[in-house]
């Protein structure tokens, strides 16, 4: 049997129709199937691979890891350097106050243990998220998407969860004393790419303040550089009390986090001890790749290179056909009009070697993310082909 044909017989599917591209080598901004023909990646994998496939640095530190020693014992049990080194290096580009970190495996654990930890700080049960929002497909994660398509199937989830409007300042005071946290992405991402307003993110931090709630950040997609600066949460004048990292942090590895002041995350070492486990959290290769990233993104500034490149981008492709784009840095949503045209652009892109996607939430909208490495030439060179579809 061929490998597509076993892709089907034996991987469980996500849905009737993958894209079921058969990839046989990446590196760079580049794609490359099992006939030989080269693709654009212009969405890093679900704005994974932020510095590019197979970067020669973080391959080399994956390499350099393998060979020294990879699983060893379950997370927090030794001191093993990549780790160390990873959370010293998260906590250097923080705010003093988010200076402990907890790895994992991914965003959506991340969010979960976040979750967690809020509940055991507060001793409240209550968790806020919003509409149209996305944090993840485990049952906890689950539980505060902000659509119901997607859970109804699998109820009962976590009890006493609630969604409020994103954007709206009335909302806020269904926070209240009986709120452990709010869990909140600076800029929806799966909604379609939707920016806080009238200083909307500081608005929740200050309720959560007036009533004893944590407030959770999800950077999973917006964090290590991809608004334009190195965390989004930077651009809007506040610090959350625990934030949420993945995706891009592994430079294609699997790997996450949730962030908080000592203070609060000691919370999980006690009463009862070992408050959150993980087996594979934190694994070393995972953390030399991660350490690798935030190297690169740092001393090649990518994170301010992203906003001047997302105005390149922009520029180009705002015309009559591509209208209000809303982007922050190199991420974008372009609005086609209606779900049938943004997949007939997604098919038709394709055969010009493009790759691009949709957003669970916002499925007439097209997904713009492309590695922050993409230069200026090949920014110009794909919308050219762009804007002539």
């Amino acid at each position: 049997m061929t490998t597509r044909e076993l892709f089907y017989r034996h991987l469980g599917q996500t849905s009737p129709f993958p894209l079921a591209l058969e990839i046989s080598k990446a590196e760079g901004i580049y794609l490359y199937d099992s006939g030989g023909n080269r693709l654009t990646d212009l969405i890093s994998g679900i704005a994974v691979s932020s510095v590019g496939h197979c970067h020669p640095k973080v391959v080399e530190a994956i390499t350099h890891q393998a060979q020294t020693y990879m699983h060893t014992m379950v997370y927090g049990e030794y001191v093993q350097s990549p780790q160390v080194m990873l959370a010293k290096r998260l906590a250097s580009l923080l705010p003093e106050s988010l200076n402990n970190v907890y790895l994992v495996n991914s965003g959506a654990e991340a969010i979960d243990g976040a979750m967690k930890l809020a509940k055991r700080l507060t001793h409240r049960t209550e968790i806020i998220s919003f509409k149209n929002a996305y944090h993840g497909s485990t049952q906890g994660a689950l539980s505060i998407m902000g659509s119901e398509k997607f859970k109804q199937a699998f109820r009962p989830l976590l009890p006493d969860t609630k969604l409020i409007e994103f954007n709206n300042e009335e909302d806020l005071s269904k926070i209240t004393h009986r709120t452990a946290c709010v869990v909140i992405e600076p800029i929806q991402g799966e909604a379609g790419v939707i920016k806080p307003e009238n200083d909307f993110l500081l608005r929740v931090r200050n309720r959560c303040r007036e009533v004893g709630a944590l407030m959770i950040l999800d950077e999973i997609q917006t964090g290590c550089g991809r608004t334009g600066t190195m965390w989004a949460f930077e651009q809007y004048n506040f610090v959350p009390d625990i934030l949420c990292l993945a995706k891009a942090l592994g430079g294609g590895l699997p790997i996450g986090a949730f962030i908080a002041s000592q203070s609060l995350m000691s919370a999980l070492t006690f009463e009862p001890i070992l408050g959150h486990i993980t087996t594979f959290g934190g694994n070393p290769v995972c953390c030399a790749a991660a350490l690798a990233v935030l190297d690169i993104i740092v001393e090649g500034n990518l994170h301010t290179e992203a906003k001047k490149k997302g105005e390149r981008f922009i520029k180009q492709l705002s015309s009559h056909k591509f209208e209000k784009i809303r982007g922050s840095g190199l991420m974008f949503a372009v609005p086609m009009g209606s779900n049938a045209q943004t997949l007939d652009f997604i098919t038709k892109a394709l055969s010009k070697g493009i790759i691009t996607d949709w957003f669970l939430f916002a499925d007439d909208c097209l997904r713009i993310c492309p590695p922050l490495t993409i230069s200026n030439q090949e920014i110009d060179e794909v919308c050219e082909i762009l804007n002539g579809i």
